[in-house]
């Protein structure tokens, strides 16, 4: 072994137990990996992540999808040098904070106004809020596997598949308050008839239904969410698309172009600045007149503010971003490659005997263990799938040089090239036979 291969397993070495020792379970996030597959990235490229071993993989983590350009674009990486060098942060209104709302009402059919955040957390937690004052009403409708983030109203009603009567909300974790499971109601996605049946029961206390308009990799039924617009708009309900995976991915105007219907109030995050940290929530002027400072001291104010809202680095990033996504042929490239491995992944495990789906959207693609013949349009529908062999054969992606999250979504970028997809579904399939 040489010198320098032994100082970089030490240092990787080093590195992985000081995470260990100071991170809760060695991580930041919902999940980590076992300590043979486990890595510190050393850098990105395009659709690439370098460990401090010196090792490549072909990622499809994307930053959990923010990286709709790939790692490190020059473009991003020039408009956030040159506003570094004009300063971070100002918690007041700068140049790039002002043209990226411009933009984002441009591109998005709903926005008439935007705000920023700093996360997609805090936008649909914000977008709830103005609902409700808004509305003078306190309840909001998601659907049974819908996420919408990490504060307490998201998590109710994701891992659990609830059980009749709906809208028997289910806690995800610990330390949700009752108060919160008695604002949220669940209905189960794709299933326009029970969700009328649980709004004319309560419709009159529902400030918001808030939805996924792809909801992780299940496309909605042909009709489901236009009915859901005319369910709210009768019962005057706000109507919230959480976008932040769709958004300026599926198409520049993001699910509501794609999908064409226009919802009142909509939230961004990821793709919005291809890697900074930035959210927003969008939508019709009177609605997001709610967050209009001259209404503090009333309740007619949902104050939706933050240390770094805007932040000036994060929307010159979104600036660069936009105008590279809003090339011609952007979509269709996206499209393609979503395609190409989705198809891909399922013909492989046909071949291979393996009942297997592949299912996604645009530029996001996701295998799922269950009978290709049985459709899936609502969380139930999962229930038969085997989640342990999708997070095996995760990790043996992972051995072979393919980064993705173990039985999770696998996000494409206009970096990943044809090559980089061909070379995916011949590892997927050395990673399929080893999971049988």
């Amino acid at each position: 072994m040489s010198a320098q291969t032994s100082s970089h397993d030490s240092s990787r070495s080093d590195l992985l137990a000081l995470a260990a020792k100071y991170l809760p379970g060695g991580s930041v996030w919902q999940w980590t990996l076992p300590p043979e597959l486990a890595f510190v990235v050393e850098r990105g490229e395009g659709s690439h992540v370098y460990d401090t071993r010196g090792r490549g993989y072909i990622d499809y983590v994307m930053g959990s999808g923010p990286l709709l350009l790939g790692h490190a674009h020059p473009a991003v990486v020039r408009a956030v040098q040159a506003q570094m060098a004009k300063g971070s942060t100002f918690h007041w209104l700068s140049e790039p904070t002002v043209r990226l709302a411009e933009m984002v009402c441009q591109a998005v059919p709903c926005a008439e106004q935007v705000r920023f955040v700093s996360t997609g957390t805090e936008a649909t937690m914000f977008a709830i809020r103005m609902a409700r004052v808004f509305t003078r009403r306190e309840k909001v409708l998601k659907f049974e596997g819908g996420w919408h983030g990490l504060h307490d109203y998201g998590m109710i009603g994701n891992w659990h598949v609830g059980v009749a009567p709906y809208p028997t909300p289910v806690p995800d974790i610990g330390g949700i308050p009752k108060g919160v499971m008695e604002s949220v109601l669940i209905a189960p996605f794709n299933d326009l008839s029970t969700t009328e049946e649980i709004l004319s029961r309560h419709g009159q206390e529902i400030a918001a239904v808030i939805v996924e308009p792809l909801q992780r990799a299940i496309p909605p039924e042909p009709g489901f969410l236009a009915g859901l617009l005319e369910l709210t708009r009768r019962q005057g309900i706000v109507l919230i698309f959480d976008e932040v995976v769709t958004g300026f991915r599926l198409a520049y105007g993001g699910a509501q172009e794609f999908y064409k219907v226009v919802p009142d109030l909509a939230t961004y995050g990821k793709a919005l600045t291809c890697g900074f940290p930035l959210g927003a929530i969008c939508g019709r002027a009177d609605l997001m007149e709610t967050a209009n400072p001259a209404r503090k001291g009333t309740l007619d104010y949902a104050c939706l503010s933050g240390t770094l809202s805007g932040n000036p680095l994060a929307c010159a990033a979104g600036i660069a971003a936009l105008e590279e996504l809003r090339r011609p042929g952007v979509y269709d490239r996206l499209a393609f490659i979503g395609r190409r491995l989705r198809d891909g992944m399922a013909d492989i495990a046909f071949r291979q005997g393996v009942p297997m789906q592949a299912l996604g959207e645009g530029p996001i693609a996701q295998p799922f263990f269950i009978d290709p013949a049985r459709r899936i349009s609502t969380e139930a529908d999962l229930c038969e799938v085997d989640g342990k062999r999708a997070k095996r054969l995760g990790h043996e992606l992972i051995r072979r040089g393919i980064f993705v999250v173990p039985g999770a979504k696998m996000y494409l970028s206009l970096a990943h090239s044809d090559a980089d997809v061909e070379a995916t579904l011949a590892v997927f399939a050395d990673a399929l036979q080893a999971t049988a």
